[in-house]
């Protein structure tokens, strides 16, 4: 099965972004100052930061500052990221995402992070479906890849799971505890995505896209 890219709607720079993309029992949206309560319950888990160059979180300002500095990076086209939230509760479970976006080559880099409590549960897969969608059906992209530690088996899985390749290691590739850290990189191609089970799941998507992320 062949999935055309949607064309995004083109808009004016200064007109609200009110992205979503809506799945069976999650959605994507942008987040709101009104959720750093809920990131910071997430992020201050030295579990949940444990690989990441942030975190954790210690004080509310951090995850109110990281809300607050969202709207310049979807300006200049470095990333679009959404809180996750679980359709029945309302409730924001993590976070994910896309960045180091190419429009010329038609690619970008996933990122993703959940609460403790929601690993294993299913949330990482259906997150990364919506997510995906967006990126392959909605922006036209043909690659995106995404990064995991090299100690952090439990994502190097998840990502293969979902029908991601490793590609190999990134020595001395993200600076985090001190000192320079080693990556797998990890890649999934459009037509390896059509042809996965989450390439078929139905998803709307609905809003606009921020103008630096058309393509």
């Amino acid at each position: 099965m062949t999935i055309e890219p949607t064309p995004p709607q083109e808009i004016a720079t200064d007109q609200p972004v009110d992205l979503q993309v809506v799945g069976e029992r999650f959605m994507l949206r942008l987040a709101v100052p009104g959720d750093a309560e809920q990131l910071f319950a997430l992020g201050q888990d030295p579990a949940v930061t444990r690989f990441f160059s942030w975190g954790p979180y210690s004080s509310i300002e951090q995850p109110l500052k990281y809300i607050e500095d969202l709207q310049a990076k979807r300006d200049n086209g470095s990333l679009l990221e959404f809180v996750i939230v679980e359709r029945e509760s309302d409730s924001v479970v993590g976070v994910t995402g896309l960045t180091e976006f190419s429009k010329r080559d038609h690619r970008a880099v996933v990122g993703s992070w959940l609460g403790h409590k929601y690993w294993g549960t299913g949330v990482n897969l259906a997150s990364k479906s919506l997510v995906l969608g967006l990126g392959f059906r909605h922006l036209g992209l043909t690659r995106i890849s995404s990064y995991s530690h090299v100690r952090n088996g439990r994502s190097k899985s998840a990502l293969e799971r979902i029908g991601f390749v490793t590609e190999g290691i990134l020595h001395g590739w993200h600076w985090h505890g001190g000192g320079a850290q080693d990556v797998h990189i990890h890649c999934l191609l459009r037509e390896i995505y059509e042809r996965s089970e989450i390439g078929s799941d139905a998803i709307e998507i609905t809003g606009t896209v921020p103008p630096a992320f058309l393509t």
